[in-house]
């Protein structure tokens, strides 16, 4: 079968589309493992059951029993919550690595923080942070991947949302990618403040402020640059 001149130049011609959609379909499922698995594990957490607002996230990954800050803590599907953290960021770091229109500084701004996240979300996969994690020493590791996941997610979106143009986002959710990266570090500033404290009020909503936003962000960034058309660079 004989391939007529005009038809490498097609298949050329639909990579840059197959890369975008690549990219897209990537920024949706990281967030679609963590939401699935922090779904699944919290359903089998039923005596007593386990609260969105009340308990922390990292508990899901705790198989225990175990008591950390006042929270007990017994997870039986503990390790779909650690297979959630090590795979959400790795694959949305795949996806902002398949990104077009970042040449240079800007590819390298999108690049950074989405590395901290996927660093952080192996962390939290391979160090649950139980009570004795935090004698032994590992919870050191624990602690560092919360703290790089909050930072790298949260300033991802601030990152992709300034550059909305570039990657081929609207203005309205670029401004909105802005909103919930800025909201984040808030929630993640108050969440900190609420544990240092030993306050521990409502410090699994807070501390779902500092991750949920940034996560439907990237959803709706996903879902836009997987439906868009491929275009040039634009400025953004």
């Amino acid at each position: 079968m004989t391939m007529t001149s005009d038809e490498p130049a097609k298949a050329e011609a639909l990579t840059p589309d197959a890369q975008r959609r690549t990219a897209g379909a990537l920024l949706i499922a990281g967030p679609a493992i963590f939401l699935l698995a922090e779904f699944i594990a919290a359903a089998a957490w039923t005596d007593p059951p386990y609260s969105y607002t009340h308990h922390f996230i990292s508990n899901l990954g705790v198989h225990g029993p175990s008591t950390l800050f006042g929270q007990y803590m017994y997870s039986p599907l503990a390790w779909v919550m650690n297979t959630g953290f090590f795979l959400f960021g790795i694959a949305i770091l795949a996806g902002v690595a398949a990104l077009r229109g970042l040449p240079g500084r800007h590819r390298w701004a999108a690049l950074v923080p989405a590395t901290l996240l996927a660093t952080g979300g192996v962390l939290l996969g391979l160090f649950p942070g139980s009570g004795e994690a935090m004698n032994d020493g590992t919870g050191d590791f624990h602690a560092l991947g919360a703290l790089a996941g909050f930072i790298g997610g949260n300033v991802l979106a601030i990152v992709l949302g300034s550059m909305h143009g570039r990657v081929g986002l609207s203005l309205r959710l670029g401004r909105t990618l802005v909103a919930v990266g800025v909201i984040g570090l808030v929630s993640m500033v108050a969440y900190f403040a609420d544990v240092i404290s030993g306050a521990n009020v409502l410090v699994g909503l807070i501390e779902r402020g500092a991750v949920h936003p940034f996560l439907i962000g990237l959803t709706c960034a996903g879902v836009s640059i997987w439906r868009g058309r491929s275009r040039p660079s634009a400025t953004g």
